[in-house]
């Protein structure tokens, strides 16, 4: 029995499988390195009730096999058909493969989702190289909305996701309180201070930020 490797997502796991079983049909092993497995994708269908894999490799590589990809998919099926986590294989269209995987399968994968806990999935992956994500510049020369609070959410779970995946992240945010746009900012505050104060202050001056016009009623 092959329990899944944690540092790899269920997908990344039966693409290894199947660059192994490919391995074992005898016109890929004959021309292995002339090949290109690069473009085998393992994903999840566009249809749930087709299963929960679908690949690609009989559209990929009939043409440089010289093979009809529906007659290759059935060499692939017989391939892959030995693998105990799979319940069913099936051709659908001109020689996508569906995939179900068993019931064994899954209640391995729950199990290991409560024994490992929080742990269940972190990867190597990363291999601990060095990122930085730099997110939400709270600017306070305009107005807050609602894509200030995604850009919080979307930038803090990317991180912890390439945390989790082993890189070594930096969280970058920056406060955005020093530098000629703050000491506009200041100057501008400070003609609209005057102006609640009961000053004429005229025109705001080209270049700062004029905001709102203040008006007696403000204060009510």
């Amino acid at each position: 029995m092959r329990l899944m490797e944690y540092d790899m997502n269920l997908f990344t796991d039966f693409e290894q499988r199947l660059s192994e079983r490919l391995l074992t049909i005898e016109a890929v092993a004959e021309k292995r390195t002339s090949l290109d497995f690069s473009r085998l994708v393992v994903e999840p269908p566009r249809d749930p009730s087709h299963g929960d894999i679908a690949i690609n490799a009989a559209l990929v590589l009939a043409k440089p096999l010289g093979k009809k990809p529906r007659d290759l998919a059935a060499e692939i099926v017989l391939a892959l058909e030995s693998d105990e986590d799979i319940a069913e294989l099936s051709i659908a269209g001109p020689g996508f493969i569906n995939i179900r995987l068993s019931d064994a399968f899954w209640k391995r994968m729950l199990l290991a989702a409560l024994r490992e806990a929080e742990d269940f999935g972190r990867s190597t992956t990363g291999a601990n190289r060095k990122i930085n994500v730099e997110y939400v510049s709270a600017n306070p020369t305009g107005p807050m909305h609602v894509g200030h609070c995604r850009g919080a959410v979307v930038g803090d779970t990317l991180a912890n996701i390439l945390g989790y995946a082993g890189f070594d992240v930096t969280k970058e945010y920056y406060i955005n309180d020093a530098g000629a746009q703050i000491d506009v900012l200041a100057r501008s505050v400070f003609l609209r201070y005057r102006e609640a104060l009961g000053e004429d202050v005229g025109a705001i001056p080209e270049g700062l930020y004029p905001g709102t016009t203040w008006s007696p009623s403000a204060r009510r």
